[in-house]
């Protein structure tokens, strides 16, 4: 198999990324000589450990991330690149266009090859021993990790595979729960190690204790929810996998199911206790909610307190909520360039990454509620226009824009709303405007504008400065997990495992993200609303698609609720960006291709050049 068949030593690429960065990103493989002079002294084994991150796939990359662009949340004028095939559904074993399987087994075999030779470098300290052995742990469970998360049940590597080994002894698959609980362990192992509690300067964004925990319950989440724990739900509009006869068969040589058709209703209460043991493990390292509202004579804007902070949770480098980062600085092709709005003035501002109708509808209100739900919101009347000035709107706009919760006024720019952006030393607002002769219109253009009337702020400082050109893109760490995320992880596991008590804990979670977000506790937005479980589960769901929005999320989150039928294999919708009157706020059909097919998509192909390679290895039901 290609994967076992290489053997890696390390150079260092030029430089630090950037100044809150790190350096071990700088580090790649490469296919010289021999493991010794990998390990020949400290500052050899140094940049060994470094090469071993060099796998992490970047979850903001350019053209080229699986998950940031390409669920329901947004389209995009730029269907011709790479990350486009996914909504699409454009790909095959054949030709699986973004594919780590790879890349993460060859990650895998060089953390191994640290642990094999670390403890013989010389003049390593022992703590340095300790710590390389913890992170080359970590990244052997979280290079697992990511390869159950695309493609299901895996092959388990457990030591340095050997380059002489006979295609007979190629390893299989194992089964999803035994993957599971094999990651589950090497995480835990990693912590009894040594892993460090937190990391700063030129380390951040290495692994950490907390990392470890954090991830193992996002794992366990994952396990738990019923794409793998039983292949049905009794949610409506959900896809039933289990008794499709692609899953029936999907098994190893033995006869044994490779996922478990047989729901597991504990699976969901492991996955609370592992999220509930990383929420206060971080809290204890100093990780909290971001609460930085102040503005500042440097940003004077957002100027909101609570719009502040939810715009600056991702962008501050020095978020108190991050747990986990990848420090590779942002492209010029990635999320900031392509979110800022057109000036015809400036060549550097691409108009692009426009939210749809699904995702804006999946605000609440500002009393807390989803917009069809709130009897002061005139949700019939949504699409009808108003005119207003206000501290969100000047002019006519939509009546969907108004009176909405913070996390839309933070994240989201509106017709004659405002995106808080530096154009020059005194402008840090500006007023965006969609229709067709607009600034940020189409006008006549065949790129570089936004599909839907709308467009992205989040994860988009508000100090970019966009008369810079690419200068101006102000660089940070993308956050791979977050406090929030776990505080959502929790709530959800709790709601599906059932009880009240479980119910009444995850309420107090779920609230400890509307209170940042500014709007009131779920027993207040709901008074007099029986909030069981299948009330919970609603709300926790559309928390975690508001609050999660744009952070690689709603791509699995779809994916492992069966929902993939309902929300990936339809048209996205905006408003009427070809007309410059009120035509303009009549909702339409974004003209672009979507494809999701079951249940072929609900994991990524196993490159057929792979199971070609290694006849053990099934390919994933569809394909």
């Amino acid at each position: 198999m290609k994967t076992m068949k290489k053997i890696f030593s390390i150079i260092l690429l030029s430089g630090l990324m950037f100044a809150y960065s790190c350096n071990y990103l700088d580090v790649v493989p490469d296919e010289v000589p021999t493991e010794s002079d990998a390990f020949k002294d400290r500052k050899a084994a140094e940049r060994f450990l470094y090469s071993c991150y060099y796998y992490l796939p970047d979850p903001r990359q350019d053209v080229a991330s699986i998950d940031l662009f390409t669920a329901d949340e947004v389209v995009t004028p730029f269907e011709h690149e790479t990350f486009a095939n996914f909504p699409k559904g454009n790909y095959t074993s054949v030709n699986p266009v973004i594919s780590y399987w790879n890349t993460l087994f060859q990650g895998i075999r060089q953390c191994y090859i640290m642990l094999d030779n670390v403890d013989n470098v010389p003049g390593l300290e022992i703590a340095e021993k300790t710590a390389y052995k913890a992170e080359a742990t970590f990244l052997i469970a979280y290079y697992h990790f990511l390869l159950l998360k695309c493609y299901g049940p895996t092959i388990i590597i457990r030591s340095t595979p050997s380059l002489d080994m006979p295609t007979s002894d190629y390893p299989a698959r194992e089964t999803y729960d035994e993957c599971v609980n094999w990651i589950a362990e090497k995480f835990d192992e990693a912590v009894t190690i040594g892993l460090s509690d937190r990391h700063s300067g030129s380390a951040y964004g290495r692994a950490t204790s907390v990392a470890a925990r954090a991830i193992k319950g996002r794992m366990l989440l994952y396990a738990a929810s019923p794409l793998f724990n039983g292949g049905k739900s009794s949610v409506a509009g959900t896809d039933d996998l289990s008794s499709r006869p692609e899953y029936a068969n999907f098994k190893n040589a033995e006869g044994v199911p490779l996922i478990c058709h047989t729901y597991d209703a504990a699976k969901w209460q492991r996955a609370a206790d592992a999220n509930l043991a990383a929420i206060n493990a971080a809290l204890a390292t100093g990780v909290a909610m971001y609460n930085n509202g102040t503005a500042t004579a440097d940003q004077p804007e957002p100027s909101n307190p609570t719009e502040r902070k939810l715009r600056m949770t991702v962008c501050d480098r020095t978020s108190s909520e991050i747990i986990w980062a990848s420090t590779r600085t942002e492209s010029s092709y990635a999320l900031q360039n392509k979110s800022t709005p057109f000036d015809p003035n400036r060549d550097w501002s691409w108009n692009g990454i426009a939210p749809t109708l699904t995702m804006l509808e999946s605000f609440y209100t500002a009393a807390g509620l989803p917009i069809d739900e709130d009897p002061a919101f005139n949700y019939a009347g949504r699409y009808g226009t108003q005119t207003v000035s206000d501290a969100h709107t000047n002019g006519q706009t939509s009546i969907l824009n108004l009176s909405r919760e913070p996390r839309f006024y933070a994240w989201v720019a509106h017709h004659n709303g405002f995106y808080e952006i530096q154009r020059s030393s005194s402008v840090y607002r500006y007023q965006t405007k969609f229709m067709q002769n607009d600034d940020c219109g189409i006008k006549t253009r065949t790129n570089n504008y936004s599909p839907t009337g709308y467009l992205n702020k989040k994860g988009v400082h508000p100090l970019y400065a966009q008369g810079s050109g690419g200068g101006g893109l102000v660089q940070y760490s993308w956050p791979i997990v977050r406090l929030g995320e776990l505080y959502l992880n929790y709530a959800e596991a709790l709601i599906e495992a059932g009880g009240q008590d479980n119910l009444n804990k995850a309420i107090v979670a779920i609230n400890e993200i509307r209170t940042r977000a500014g709007i009131p506790a779920v027993e207040t937005s709901w008074a007099g609303t029986t909030l069981d479980q299948d009330r919970l589960r609603r709300i926790v769901r559309q928390e975690r698609t508001i609050e999660l929005y744009l952070e690689n999320h709603r791509f699995w989150d779809v994916r492992r609720w069966l929902l993939g039928t309902k929300y990936f294999n339809v048209m996205p919708r905006g408003l009427n960006i070809r007309a410059n009157g009120d035509d303009f706020f009549n909702p339409q059909q974004v003209e672009v291709v979507r494809k999701f097919i079951v249940p072929a998509h609900y994991l990524m192909p196993i490159p057929g050049s792979d199971i070609d390679k290694n006849p053990k290895v099934i390919q994933n039901p569809g394909y």
